[in-house]
């Protein structure tokens, strides 16, 4: 299992809210190329991006930080936010993306999302952000009534390259994530699955590591409050 980093981007800043809220957003830093350099140094080899103002537009929005984060760490970027066509996916893999990550359109166009996944083999993820069991779309705004692990299997034909599997209820609030639905995804769905939401400490990282086949679990305000030293977990986990 990897450890990846996460940035979250809100007005061309690195920010993390309480469970998808902008009207409860902490802002970190000024500078995410800064914050990118600083993972990579860390050992990091992956970063996890959102852009969440994308996520709520329908459009990337925050393209310039996203391109700086790519050139400054050097390092595989995954992509969440806001693409919702082939032409949204090829502006971003054209700033330096590696994986771009479906997430509304998985739901509301999965017609389209297949035609993405397909058109990019290997290189195009879904996210599935669920509240209890429910995914939710729309920078979560809206909560359907689709099942996370039904969702995850209609993708299994079209092999996207992973699904990031977010507990709503845990993101942001260093709470602790949800083992036991993450195991349930990993276990019941043919698609590597990374862990998000929830990670407050190095011993939810272990536990998370315990999950047969997990690919990796992201992590973000627990290294930014201090509670996790990045570096110490690479080391720990990724042996």
């Amino acid at each position: 299992m990897i450890v990846i980093p996460a940035i979250d981007l809100h007005d061309g800043s690195v920010v993390r809210l309480k469970k998808g809220v902008f009207e409860d957003v902490t802002y970190y830093s000024e500078d995410p190329a800064e914050v990118a350099a600083a993972f990579r140094d860390a050992g990091a080899r992956r970063i996890h991006v959102v852009d969440l103002d994308g996520s709520v537009r329908g459009a990337g929005v925050n393209t310039r930080a996203i391109a700086s984060i790519c050139a400054a760490s050097g390092l595989e970027v995954e992509l969440g936010g806001g693409i919702r066509s082939l032409d949204d996916a090829w502006r971003m893999f054209d700033l330096g993306v590696t994986y771009a990550i479906l997430g509304t359109m998985t739901v509301k166009d999965p017609n389209g999302a297949k035609e993405i996944i397909s058109a990019f083999p290997g290189k195009v993820a879904i996210g599935i952000d669920a509240l209890k069991g429910r995914v939710a779309v729309h920078g979560w705004k809206e909560v359907t009534d689709t099942m996370a692990v039904a969702l995850a299997r209609e993708y299994e034909e079209v092999c996207p390259a992973f699904v990031v599997y977010t507990d709503i209820d845990r993101d942001g609030m260093l709470t602790g994530p949800n083992v036991e639905e993450t195991r349930a995804m990993a276990e019941q769905v043919a698609i590597p699955v990374v862990a998000s939401g929830g990670v407050s400490n190095l011993d939810d990282l272990v536990a998370l590591s315990g999950i047969p086949g997990l690919m990796g679990a992201i992590t973000g305000k627990a290294v930014y409050e201090g509670k996790i030293d990045l570096k110490q977990a690479i080391a720990r986990i990724e042996i």
